[in-house]
C-alpha cells in the first residue's frame, strides 16, 4: 500500500510514532500529509509527554499545540546551549541601596509559549529596607515599597495569589499586593530571630512563623491575623523547614541541640479549635540540624544535614499521616543515613538540594556532588574557581552560583539514565565591583542571580532566553 492511498486517520496513527523533526519533514511531502501532521492530538501528546503542565488557551486561532511545542522546545534548546547574544540577553537591574538578602520569582511558571510572549517577575528584599518587583525581560523595576524601619531579610512569593511576603530584622511580617506593591497586612512576631514559611491548603494560603521565643505562629492570608500559637518545646526556640510537597508536614527544628526535631501536621496549625496540635515522635537526629530539603517527587520525604565539629551526616526520613478510627498519627520512618567524608570542606554556605526521589545535590566549597540517599557518590563537578553559594534544581536543569562571579548551568540528559551534563557559564561582570554571585533562581525562560557589590550595594543579573 502506498502512502498516497492511506486514509487521514491511518496517517495520523503512523505519525504518532514520530518525533517533532520527523513530523515537520513529513509535512513537506504533500497536502494530505501536511493536513495529518497538523492534527492537534499529535502535538498535544508530544507536549504532555515532554512537560507535566502546559498553559495553553483554547481560544480558536490564538494558540495551537504545535506552536506551543515548537516555541517551548526552542527555549529549552537555547537554555541548553547558552550562546551569548544568540540565545539570551543579559541585563543588570539596579535600584537597591544595600545588600539583597533574598529573592524569589513572583510570576507563575506557566508561560503561554504558543503566543510567543513571556514575562518573568522576581521580587527582592534588601538591607536598604525595601522590597522591589522587577520585570526580567525588560530589565526594569516594576514597583518598590516604602523604606521600612529596619532591614528586610526574607521575601516569599505566593504566585497563585499574586502576593509577596517580607520579614524584617525585628520580626515584623508584612504582606504586599503583587501588581502594585500596596501593603495589605502586618504582624509582629517580636523576635529578632524568626523563620517564615508559606504553604497552601485547599487553595488557601497560610504563613507559619517560628521564633527564638519558643513559639510558632500561624497566620491567615491576606490580613495576617493570628490563627494559632504553638509551643513545641519547653524553654527552646524553634526553626522550621519549608512545608512538604503534599502540604501536610512541617519539620520543627529546635534551637537547643539537646532536643530532637519533630514533625507538625499543618491541619492542626490552621485548626486550633481541634485537640492539642499533633507532633510526631522525635526524629532520629541527635545533634544540630544545619539545613533541610524535600525530595520533590515524594509526598513528604525530607533530607536533613546535621552534625557537630565538622562531622556531618545526611539522614532521610519519610513522613506519613496515618488515620485510625479515632485519631491521626504522624509517622516518621528513616529511609537512609550516611556520613559525609571529613575531607569535604564546608564554608558558611551549607547548600543541599533534592532531585526526584533518590538524589541529593551537595555543594562542598568549589565542588558540586550528586549523591544517592545511601551516600553513594554518583557524580562530581568542578566547574567553579571559588565557593558555590547556592544550588537551583528543577526537573530540567541545575544552576549553581559562585563567588567566582559566574553561574554554571547543567541539564539532564534526555534519556533514562538521569545523568547530568555540565553545559556553560553565565558570567556576572567584573571582580573590581563585585564579590560574586550569592544566590540564583530560574524559571522556564530566564535565570536571575544576585551579584554582591564590594560597596554592599547589590544588583540583579538577569539572563532572558528569547523565543
Amino acid at each position: 500500500m502506498s502512502g498516497e492511498s492511506l486514509t487521514l486517520d491511518c496517517l495520523v496513527h503512523i505519525f504518532s510514532y514520530l518525533e517533532a523533526p520527523d513530523l515537520l519533514r513529513a509535512a513537506q511531502v504533500n497536502k494530505t500529509w501536511l493536513e495529518a501532521t497538523e492534527t492537534a492530538s499529535l502535538w498535544r501528546n508530544m507536549c504532555l509527554n515532554q512537560w507535566a503542565f502546559c498553559n495553553i488557551s483554547v481560544t480558536p486561532g490564538m494558540q495551537t499545540w504545535k506552536k506551543y511545542y515548537l516555541h517551548r522546545s526552542n527555549i529549552e534548546h537555547k537554555m541548553m546551549s547558552g550562546r551569548p547574544s544568540a540565545d539570551y540577553t543579559c541585563k543588570a537591574m539596579r535600584g537597591h541601596q544595600g545588600d539583597i538578602q533574598d529573592m524569589a520569582y513572583l510570576s507563575l511558571n506557566d508561560h503561554t509559549f504558543a503566543t510567543g510572549k513571556v514575562k518573568s517577575i522576581v521580587c527582592t528584599a534588601s538591607g536598604d529596607g525595601t522590597v522591589k518587583a522587577w520585570d526580567v525581560q525588560e530589565g526594569a523595576q516594576i514597583w518598590s515599597s516604602p523604606k521600612q524601619e529596619t532591614k528586610l531579610v526574607q521575601v516569599i512569593t505566593l504566585p497563585q495569589h499574586n502576593l509577596v511576603v517580607t520579614r524584617d530584622l525585628s520580626g515584623t511580617i508584612k504582606l504586599w499586593q503583587g501588581d502594585t506593591g500596596k501593603e495589605l497586612g502586618a504582624f509582629s512576631a517580636e523576635s529578632t530571630f524568626c523563620t517564615t514559611i508559606a504553604y497552601t491548603i485547599n487553595n488557601k494560603p497560610f504563613l507559619s512563623v517560628a521564633t527564638s521565643s519558643e513559639k510558632i505562629y500561624t497566620l491567615a492570608v491576606p490580613d495576617l491575623s493570628q490563627i494559632s500559637c504553638i509551643k513545641p518545646f519547653p524553654n527552646c526556640g524553634v526553626d522550621l523547614s519549608p512545608c512538604s510537597p503534599d502540604g501536610q508536614a512541617i519539620v520543627v527544628l529546635p534551637l537547643n541541640h539537646d532536643e530532637a526535631p519533630k514533625v507538625l501536621y499543618t491541619h492542626d496549625a490552621i485548626n486550633p479549635e481541634d485537640d492539642q496540635p499533633m507532633f510526631s515522635s522525635p526524629l532520629p537526629i541527635k545533634n544540630c540540624v544545619f539545613v533541610t530539603c524535600w525530595l520533590p517527587a515524594e509526598p513528604a520525604r525530607i533530607a536533613l544535614m546535621h552534625g557537630v565539629d565538622q562531622c556531618y551526616n545526611i539522614t532521610t526520613v519519610d513522613i506519613t499521616i496515618q488515620k485510625s478510627k479515632y485519631k491521626m498519627n504522624i509517622m516518621a520512618q528513616q529511609v537512609a543515613t550516611f556520613r559525609l567524608p571529613k575531607k569535604h570542606i564546608f564554608t558558611s554556605y551549607k547548600t543541599i538540594a533534592g532531585f526526584g526521589k533518590q538524589m541529593l545535590f551537595i555543594a562542598f566549597n568549589m565542588e558540586l556532588k550528586l549523591y544517592s540517599l545511601d551516600g553513594t557518590e554518583l557524580n562530581t563537578f568542578q566547574d567553579h574557581m571559588k565557593t558555590i553559594t547556592s544550588i537551583w534544581v528543577d526537573p530540567f536543569r541545575v544552576v549553581t552560583s559562585s563567588l567566582d562571579l559566574s553561574l554554571r548551568v547543567y541539564t539532564w540528559k534526555n534519556d533514562k539514565t538521569s545523568s547530568l551534563v555540565s553545559r556553560y557559564h553565565l558570567v556576572g561582570g567584573s571582580h573590581r565591583w563585585s564579590r560574586g554571585f550569592t544566590t540564583v533562581a530560574c524559571d522556564d525562560v530566564s535565570i536571575v542571580g544576585v551579584v554582591a557589590g564590594v560597596d554592599q550595594t547589590d544588583i540583579l543579573r538577569a539572563y532572558s532566553f528569547d523565543l
